[in-house]
């Protein structure tokens, strides 16, 4: 029977991906208050990481109390998740009384009042949420480098960023911390991390979650909201627990066929998948690195049955940045409404970020119809897109076009909202599109630098079931379960 008595135990334990923790607790191996403790053991040990910042243990010693008084993780009453240590990106999942500060000066004493109705459904499938993990200002990053906490450090190496907004999020589980970890998405925050910390970073499909019962979708339905995860039947279970809408929701996902869990046990028919190496912006080079990762990744897919064909749709390119950056524009200038009502006073501008504070002034001033119009052009190039991929099923992509970038590089100023995400696209490239389509999208670790930095290859789909089922077959054919990074919790 383990038993979490010293710290070795509980480094062990990282080992364990969340389903096989879970596993343990179900057996009497483990209680979930065990669990837990082995988890803050493991904080503790990767606080220079600076991946957490807000513990809520004193909340978590509560719940894994009442989880091992019921016996509810004998029974199964929760799910397969119960009793597994988790933890909360401090943007969109929102729990009543905890500190939620988003990355931003402006917030730093900031408490939400209302549980996301996300955060409700990780608690029913019996997750012990014990922290709340560092992003960058309002998620307008991706990288996480935020002034207020400072950068989160990448457990694979400390020069480069472990990507945004959810990258603190990535940092715990690339470090064994945590088994999982929430995070959102809306030009590529989940994705981007995952790429570079060496995780399974999934993208859900648009409404597949609900925003209750803060808001009905965030950024006009480019943001979505998951976890990340280390391994693709976790993100599967995961995606069980919080699939479906809030009551009032302005429009939902279609329920899946099955739990996503059971159907990555079924490997999926022949796809048709079209190929691309190369950006869909103007301008970038793929570094050649990335080239043959998406490659191999399209050989070994192509092994295991599946038709590949080069290609790739094309967009407006100069629509869908315009449009994305009008959004943002606004979206920071709400947000900056936020923080006014918070603070009681206007707040000065040395309260936020540079480049955020760069998109309020923009926002100020975008009009009705500019946001109208931006919203249009997403919808617009949305159908040019599907179109275009007629004929297929799936497309394969890189994740980001370039190795894991430095610090510095993402979260800068550049005069003007678009010159921002000018930048960002030219080492993001196809993340955007997911969101812009509302495409559900996987970032997957099979490939590596020479170095041994991680190396995130993309697939994009209308529905996530058929994503999960390739990543499963992926994950056996190019296993990448034993890579552990330096700054793997209890290494040294």
């Amino acid at each position: 029977m383990i038993r979490v008595m010293d710290s070795r135990t509980a480094f062990e334990l990282a080992d364990h991906d969340a389903l096989g923790q879970a596993e343990l607790a179900a057996a009497g191996e483990v209680t979930a208050t065990e669990l837990l403790d082995a988890a803050i053991l493991r904080l503790e040990a990767g606080r220079s990481l600076n991946a957490v910042i807000a513990d809520l243990f004193d909340r978590a010693r509560a719940d894994a109390a009442a989880l091992d008084a019921s016996g509810a993780l004998r029974t199964g009453k929760h799910g397969p998740l119960a009793g597994v240590p988790f933890l909360l990106k401090d943007l969109g999942a929102s729990l009543a009384g905890a500190p939620e500060a988003m990355g931003s000066r402006a917030l730093r004493t900031h408490v939400a009042e209302q549980t996301a109705w996300i955060v409700d459904r990780y608690l029913d499938a019996g997750l012990v949420i014990f922290g709340k993990t560092n992003t960058p200002e309002w998620g307008n990053h991706c990288t996480t480098e935020p002034s207020l906490f400072g950068p989160t450090v990448n457990p694979w190496s400390p020069d480069i960023t472990p990507g945004g907004s959810s990258g603190g999020s990535a940092a715990a589980v690339a470090a064994g911390i945590v088994p999982a970890a929430s995070g959102g998405d809306g030009t590529g925050s989940i994705r981007v991390p995952a790429s570079c910390c060496g995780l399974v970073g999934l993208k859900p499909r648009r409404a597949r979650t609900s925003f209750a019962p803060g808001a009905g979708h965030g950024l006009e339905g480019l943001v979505n909201e998951h976890a990340l995860t280390r391994t693709v039947r976790d993100s599967a279970a995961l995606l069980d627990a919080v699939t479906g809408a809030g009551v009032g929701d302005p429009y939902s996902a279609p329920l899946p066929a099955e739990p996503f869990l059971r159907a990555i046990a079924t490997p999926p028919a022949p796809q048709r998948i079209l190929m691309a190496t190369s950006s869909p912006f103007p301008g970038p080079v793929t570094d050649p690195a990335v080239v043959a990762a998406v490659e191999h990744t399209a050989a070994t897919l192509a092994g295991l049955g599946h038709l590949i064909e080069p290609g790739a749709p094309t967009i407006d390119a100069d629509a869908v940045a315009d449009a994305i950056a009008v959004l943002h524009t606004v979206s920071n200038a709400a947000l900056f409404a936020l923080a006014r009502e918070h603070l009681g006073r206007d707040p000065h501008e040395d309260e936020f970020e540079p480049s955020s504070w760069v998109m309020i002034r923009e926002g100020f001033i975008t009009t009705g119809l500019a946001y109208a119009e931006a919203i249009a052009a997403v919808h617009a190039q949305t159908r040019r897109f599907a179109a275009q991929m007629t004929g297929h099923d799936v497309l394969l992509v890189p994740t980001l076009l370039t190795s894991p970038p430095p610090y510095r590089l993402l979260d800068q100023p550049r005069g003007t909202t678009r010159a921002f995400f000018d930048v960002e696209f030219a080492t993001t490239g196809w993340t955007a599109l997911a969101n812009v389509t509302g495409w559900a999208a996987v970032s997957l670790p099979l490939g590596v630098i020479d170095d041994g930095l991680p190396i995130g290859v993309q697939l994009m789909a209308p529905d996530e079931a058929v994503l999960l089922r390739l990543a499963a077959q992926l994950e056996t054919a190019l296993p990448w379960a034993g890579r552990r990074p330096p700054g793997w919790v209890g290494r040294n």
